[in-house]
């Protein structure tokens, strides 16, 4: 399902924030976000091979920021439509063992009735939420894998397929966020290694399931991190990135200062001048060693 990122009401908003996928995180979808229109239709290709991997079966969500890609006029680079169609292939059905003692493929067939969906109370439904877990786990190498063939056919690759980092390899403090907004931070990232100043980007790609691995990974020689939020955990303290993110390193032996910066809610642009405020601010971390507000409002009229 492509997910054109809206704001929620009320009161009423039509532009982009992350607010309505992100209050279906925990609903057992796998959550993609694109960058820009290229990867919008590049992901959704890739989607459906994920959602129909037998090791997977989960539903397969592709969010786009409202208005920002999806009423932005872009130039994307298509495919031939037979090599889409091999390349996603034909879906392949589970095998399942009916009432009647059958093993059959998991599909509508009046000659092997079966039910779906049915009622499942206490006896059984706290093992189908257990196998839908299993599925999210299984999906992290599956996304990965997709992202990697998906490059053989079209010579794009989207980092991993779960995270892109951007000049973190020797980065002391670096940004984390997810969407279009990654697209700005580049040319700010760019600008202020030209200055010296060592900084990086961690674009998140896929937010279920979360790559607990490989945001270690990829950030485990950054001394600062900010984690940027396109929607808000009411009562939560700090968006729902951010909380991921630093639980993600709260379990590392040492884990550096993580703060988090709501913006954009409902559509409201961020300006570079803005962005690059959140290098300066990890900077000043990293030279006082102090935290003083580990959550703030990104271009907010307080």
């Amino acid at each position: 399902m492509a997910v054109a990122n809206r704001a929620l009401s009320a009161p009423l908003n039509i532009h982009g924030d992350h607010s309505d996928s992100m209050s279906e995180r925990d609903s057992g979808w796998i959550q993609l976000y694109a960058e820009n229109a290229q990867e919008v239709y590049d992901t959704i290709i890739q989607a459906f091979k994920i959602a129909e991997n037998l090791e997977v079966m989960l539903p397969v969500l592709v969010g786009l920021d409202g208005f920002t890609l999806s009423h932005t006029l872009e130039n994307v680079q298509v495919l031939r439509d037979e090599v889409v169609e091999q390349f996603v292939g034909t879906r392949q059905l589970p095998n399942v063992f009916t009432h009647e003692g059958k093993t059959v493929p998991f599909r509508l067939d009046p000659e092997n009735p079966m039910t779906m969906g049915p009622i499942a109370l206490q006896n059984y439904y706290f093992e189908f939420k257990r196998q839908q877990e299993e599925a999210m786990k299984n999906a992290i190498n599956v996304i990965g894998q997709v992202n990697s063939e998906y490059a053989a056919i079209s010579g794009r690759k989207y980092g991993n397929g779960l995270l892109e980092a951007y000049s973190l390899e020797d980065a002391e403090v670096a940004v984390v966020c997810l969407g279009s907004t990654a697209g700005t931070i580049k040319t700010v990232v760019d600008q202020l290694r030209q200055d010296g100043v060592k900084v990086g980007l961690l674009r998140l790609r896929t937010f279920r399931p979360f790559a607990v691995e490989s945001v270690r990974s990829a950030l485990q020689n950054v001394k600062a991190v900010a984690v940027m939020d396109k929607s808000m955990s009411f009562g939560g303290n700090g968006g729902p990135v951010f909380h991921e993110v630093r639980n993600a390193l709260y379990s590392r032996n040492v884990h550096p200062p993580v703060v988090n910066y709501v913006y954009g809610l409902g559509g409201r642009d961020t300006s570079p001048t803005e962005l690059r405020s959140i290098y300066e601010d990890l900077c000043n971390i990293l030279k006082t060693k102090q935290v003083e507000h580990p959550i703030q409002y990104l271009g907010l009229r307080e």
